[in-house]
């Protein structure tokens, strides 16, 4: 065979190889627009979707029963299976904002006070107890639901704490965060989610 005659063999070998692989390259293509087209990229790429029943921090200036509602919590916020809309459990914490002059406070009086008999002494205390959450009213509300579970692990801590710890300022500040703790887990257990950020005392006298 003449040099002539293998050069356009090798030619023709060679156009053949390049349209196979721009058919592959073409058809790859056509499939990775389709996948594309359908959300098989953009369902990694945008992570996990944000659950519509967890409770959304409300920013400064909104209303938190308005931002409950466009998320799905329904008429006075609260969704079908309570603040987090999930079973009960374990639950989470809502995490504290890091800036929280950008998020709109929401404030709440439990209805009655606290009333109970100190360890170890003829002594009682009465606490009127208010809380707050920078997310929306569905955390409220469900503090409403569920505040008789609150009120009872709130009055078996009352009734172990011995008088002279509640009656100094660090005593006080303790006594908060403790029911801070009793209200969240029991938000978290009923509900899914905890959100409460701060109790705050609005009466207390031991006598």
């Amino acid at each position: 065979m003449s040099d002539e005659g293998k050069t356009k063999k090798k030619k023709g070998g060679m156009k053949l190889i390049l349209l196979i692989v721009g058919a592959l390259l073409i058809g790859g293509a056509g499939t990775a627009g389709g996948l594309y087209a359908t959300g098989f990229f953009s369902a990694k790429e945008d992570g996990p979707k944000p659950d519509p029943n967890k409770p959304v921090l409300v920013l400064a200036g909104e209303s938190a029963e308005d931002v409950a509602k466009a998320h799905g919590g329904g008429e006075g916020g609260h969704s079908a299976a309570g603040a987090g809309g999930h079973a009960p459990g374990k639950g989470i914490d809502l995490p504290t904002p890091t800036n929280p002059t950008a998020y709109q406070a929401t404030y709440f009086q439990l209805q009655a006070p606290f009333t109970s008999n100190m360890a170890d002494t003829d002594s009682f205390a009465q606490i009127a107890v208010a809380v707050s959450t920078y997310y929306d009213m569905r955390v409220i509300e469900a503090v409403k639901t569920h505040e008789m579970a609150i009120r009872s692990g709130v009055l078996m801590m009352l009734a172990q704490q011995p008088e002279e710890m509640l009656v100094t300022p660090k005593g006080k500040q303790t006594l908060q965060v403790k029911i801070k703790t009793i209200i969240n887990d029991v938000l978290k257990q009923k509900t899914g989610y905890g959100g409460i950020d701060n109790v705050y005392f609005t009466n207390f006298v031991i006598q």
